[in-house]
């Protein structure tokens, strides 16, 4: 009984730590986005001399 309940445990945690590690991500990738796009627009328009 003892040893389920540490099983049961375990499971809640790492479900725990990857719904936490997905959002962290999520909210990152969001992030990268905005500031790459940020970048983009606020870089001089370069043309290639040839």
């Amino acid at each position: 009984m003892i040893l389920c309940a540490v099983l049961a445990s375990l499971a809640a945690g790492v479900l725990l730590a990857y719904g936490v590690c997905q959002a962290l991500f999520a909210i990152f990738r969001v992030h990268s986005r905005s500031v790459a796009a940020t970048r983009v627009s606020a870089a001089p328009a370069r043309t290639i001399a040839g």
